[in-house]
C-alpha cells in the first residue's frame, strides 16, 4: 500500500491541522510542498487534481481528499485511535461546533487570497486589512473560549485533544503572526499549551516543515 500523499504549505493553517492529525494518528505520508505565495495552487497540474485550487489535499486509500474537516473525519475513522471526534452524538456536535467556528468562521476571513483581493482588487490598505483580519480573529476567539469554558479541561473539550484542538493551534499561531493579543483566551491558551506538549502537535509546526525560500 502507497504512503498517502500530503499536498502541504508549510504556513497553511488548513495544511497544518491535517499534518497534526495524520502525526497523532501515527499515519506515515509523503508531503509534497505547493507554494501558495508562488501561486502554484492555480497551476495547471494541481488544478487537474484538485478544481478548488486549495490547501491541503490528500491522497489516501485511492481517493484524492480535500477540505481539511473532511480529511480529518476521514482519518478518524479510517484510524480510529486516538478518536478526534467523540462517538456521542451531543459531544460529537460540540467537538464540531467548535472547530467550526475556527475552519468556517475565522480562518476563512483572514486567509492568503482574501487578504489578496483585498489589498489587491478593492484597494484596502496593508494598515486596514489588517486591522479587517485581527477584528475577525478576536470575534471568533471570543465566541470559541464562551463555547468551550463550561466543557473544557486540559483541551477544549475535557481532558484529551479532539478535533477541536487540531484546529484551535493552527488558528492561535495564525492570530500571532497577525499580532492579536490573546489573553482574553485562557481557555484556549491552556487547550495550546497542553496540545504543544504532544509530539503529534509539535511535530506539525510550521517551524519543522520544509520551508521555501520566501
Amino acid at each position: 500500500m502507497p504512503k498517502p500523499i500530503l499536498y502541504d504549505y508549510w504556513r497553511s493553517s488548513a495544511a497544518y491541522r491535517v499534518r497534526i492529525a495524520l502525526k497523532l494518528k501515527n499515519v506515515e505520508y509523503e508531503s509534497r510542498p505547493v507554494d501558495l505565495r508562488g501561486d502554484e495552487q492555480n497551476s495547471a497540474d494541481y488544478r487537474a487534481l484538485n478544481p478548488q485550487g486549495l490547501l491541503p489535499m490528500l491522497v489516501i486509500d485511492g481517493n484524492r481528499l480535500t477540505q481539511s474537516l473532511a480529511i480529518i473525519n476521514y482519518l478518524d475513522i479510517r484510524y480510529p485511535v486516538p478518536p478526534l471526534i467523540p462517538s456521542a452524538a451531543a459531544e460529537r456536535a460540540h467537538v464540531v461546533a467548535m472547530a467550526m467556528e475556527i475552519v468556517s468562521d475565522i480562518h476563512p476571513l483572514q486567509n492568503l487570497r482574501v487578504n489578496r483581493y483585498l489589498e489587491e482588487r478593492l484597494g484596502v490598505s496593508q494598515e486596514d486589512r489588517l486591522a479587517w483580519d485581527a477584528h475577525w480573529i478576536r470575534e471568533g476567539l471570543s465566541a470559541l473560549e464562551a463555547m468551550a469554558k463550561p466543557r473544557s479541561g486540559k483541551f477544549l473539550f475535557g481532558d484529551g485533544p479532539t478535533g477541536a484542538d487540531v484546529c484551535l493551534v493552527p488558528q492561535l499561531y495564525n492570530a500571532r503572526r497577525f499580532n492579536v493579543p490573546l489573553d482574553d483566551y485562557p481557555t484556549l491558551l491552556r487547550a495550546e499549551a497542553n496540545a504543544n506538549a504532544l509530539e503529534g502537535f509539535a511535530a506539525a509546526h510550521p517551524d519543522r516543515q520544509r520551508v521555501p525560500s520566501e
